[in-house]
């Protein structure tokens, strides 16, 4: 293929305010939710959880906040909790994989990917990797490394905590559209050299699969998308890419979060990874037997 600046440009535009749409009044609506409160309202309901995962009751609130809204907040409940090791990495696999579902189920939507599978597939995965977790040998986890709390943003007035989340929100929207729109540019420009025009479609989901494993589905998915309404991808290319980075995603950044405090990096990253070969290659299997459901790329 040709490169075309102006095309790129199109492209990653129109990618990027996909994404943008989705993400910024979700951001505001979970920030709504803490500050009123209600996600500690309905914590209770997690309390079951909490017993699959082998964790004390008291980190219903983490993991609740954990799934609707980001790993900063479950992290900051969970933080004055005194957990081991052992808890916070049960804590680190289950919700790496089954976090703000609100924003990355609609993401992935937007995919033709269903709510119901996005849904069903992280908590299912999450909760069966955590068990997993819990039955690993105690000798693999050591003491903690850090036990000091993370302090929770606060606000004076709801004014002033729309008027914090739109900032948020904003920073967010120009580092999706900058970094997004880069990556488009370099896939395309990369795609158009004589030596890799034959191999465009595993770059593509090369590219995908590396944005999203490394720097977070939000990322990875505004190149998925991107390359899906542009055709160049089949349905299993995106199934397989979009499971993929559903389960392992944001693998550096997410990991750390807990590392710092005993969370064992290597159990976290192993376990990630291999679920999601696991499902990624599942989904695609079933779709390869199933042609009728399948659309090829152009």
């Amino acid at each position: 293929m040709k490169f075309s600046l102006k095309t790129s440009l199109g492209r990653a535009r129109h990618s990027a305010w996909i994404v943008l749409k989705l993400i910024v009044p979700i951001y505001i609506l979970a920030d709504v939710l803490f500050y009123y409160e209600l996600l500690g309202k309905i914590s209770f309901i997690f309390i079951p959880l909490t017993t699959a995962l082998d964790l004390p009751s008291e980190a219903a609130l983490s993991l609740v906040s954990g799934i609707f809204l980001n790993l900063y907040a479950a992290i900051a409940f969970a933080a004055p909790l005194g957990l081991s090791a052992r808890e916070w990495t049960i804590l680190a696999v289950f919700l790496g994989i089954c976090h703000a579902l609100l924003v990355e189920t609609l993401i992935m939507h937007r995919l033709q990917i269903p709510r119901s599978y996005s849904i069903l597939l992280r908590f299912g995965v999450g909760l069966f990797a955590g068990w997993v977790t819990a039955l690993l040998p105690v000798s693999w986890f050591g003491a903690n490394t850090h036990t000091e709390a993370l302090a929770l943003v606060t606000h004076s007035s709801f004014a002033a905590m729309l008027l914090h989340s739109l900032q948020e929100a904003s920073l967010l929207a120009l580092e999706v559209m900058i970094l997004v729109g880069a990556i488009i540019l370099l896939l395309d420009f990369i795609k158009s050299l004589s030596i890799i025009d034959r191999y465009a479609k595993r770059v593509t989901t090369a590219f995908s699969l590396g944005t999203g494993t490394i720097l977070g589905i939000t990322y990875g998915a505004g190149v998925l998308i991107s390359e899906y309404e542009n055709a160049t991808m089949s349905t299993k290319e995106v199934w397989f890419v979009g499971t993929f980075l559903m389960i392992c995603h944001a693998i550096i950044e997410d990991t750390i979060l807990f590392v710092i405090f005993g969370a064992n990096p290597w159990v976290i990253v192993c376990l990630r990874l291999f679920f999601a070969t696991v499902f990624a290659f599942a989904i695609t299997l079933f779709l390869t037997n199933r042609p009728s459901l399948s659309r090829t790329p152009k």
